[in-house]
C-alpha cells in the first residue's frame, strides 16, 4: 500500500478559495490533524498493474489519480472488448476522531478522436464498502470530435454521501470509458476515448467535503 498524507490546513484554503456556487454551505472547518490515505487496490481493464498511481496534489487540497493506459476504442486495430474500459479505486481514508468525509467534486480530463457518427461516454460513481452505490454520472461526446475533453462532477450539498460517523469502511470510486461506433465504419476507421491529455498527463482529481460527527 502507498500511504499519502493530506494537509488539513491546505484543505481549509481549498474550501475558502475554490468553493463552487453549488457547494455553498459546505463545512469550512476540516480536521485540524493530518489525513492519512491508504491505497488498498487499483483494479480494472483501464488500469492494469503498474499503469495507475495516486498522489496528493501540489497544494494538498485533493488527491489525483494518474493513468498511463486508460483508453477505450472501436475500429481498425481494436479487439472485441476494447470498446469498454473501467477502473476501480479502493481507498482506506483515516480521519481524526469526530470527523467524517465525502467526495464533493471530481475533475476528469482526457483526449478523444471520434469519427462522424461515433460517440464516447465517461461515467463514474462512488460508494463506501458495504453501502449502496451512488447514481452514476455520465458525460457523452459525439463525433466528429478530435480534441481534449474535460468533465466535472459536482455533488449538491444535500446529496453528499458521507461515511457514517464511527464506521471504518473503504471508499470505492468506479470509472468507465465506452466508445460506440454508431454509424461510422469500424472496418475503415478507429474511434477512441482516453483518460488522457495532450502532455501525456492522465489525471482525475477528487476534492473532499468534511463535517463533524456528534
Amino acid at each position: 500500500m502507498r500511504r499519502l498524507v493530506v494537509a488539513a490546513a491546505a484543505i481549509v484554503a481549498f474550501f475558502a478559495t475554490t468553493m463552487t456556487p453549488g457547494h455553498a454551505g459546505l463545512p469550512t472547518n476540516p480536521p485540524p490533524d493530518k489525513i492519512v490515505i491508504d491505497i488498498a487496490t487499483v483494479n480494472g481493464s483501464g488500469c492494469p498493474a503498474g499503469t495507475a498511481a495516486v498522489a496528493v496534489s501540489p497544494d494538498n487540497t485533493a488527491f489525483t489519480v494518474t493513468y498511463s493506459d486508460y483508453l477505450a476504442q472501436v475500429g481498425v486495430g481494436s479487439s472485441s472488448t476494447d470498446f469498454r474500459k473501467n477502473c476501480q479505486l479502493n481507498l482506506a481514508v483515516h480521519v481524526p476522531q469526530g470527523f467524517t468525509y465525502a467526495i464533493a467534486e471530481a475533475d476528469y480530463r482526457g483526449f478523444a478522436h471520434l469519427e462522424k457518427g461515433a460517440s464516447g461516454v465517461e461515467k463514474a460513481n462512488y460508494y463506501f464498502q458495504g453501502h449502496s452505490q451512488t447514481t452514476a454520472i455520465s458525460h457523452t461526446l459525439n463525433g466528429a470530435y478530435d480534441d481534449n475533453w474535460q468533465n466535472t462532477d459536482t455533488t449538491d450539498v444535500a446529496q453528499l454521501v458521507y461515511l457514517p460517523c464511527g464506521e471504518s469502511r473503504n471508499f470505492n470510486i468506479n470509472t468507465e470509458l465506452r466508445v460506440n461506433a454508431g454509424t461510422s465504419d469500424p472496418t475503415k476507421t478507429t474511434s477512441f476515448m482516453a483518460m488522457d491529455s495532450t502532455d501525456g498527463s492522465i489525471t482525475t482529481t477528487y476534492h473532499w467535503a468534511w463535517k463533524t460527527c456528534p
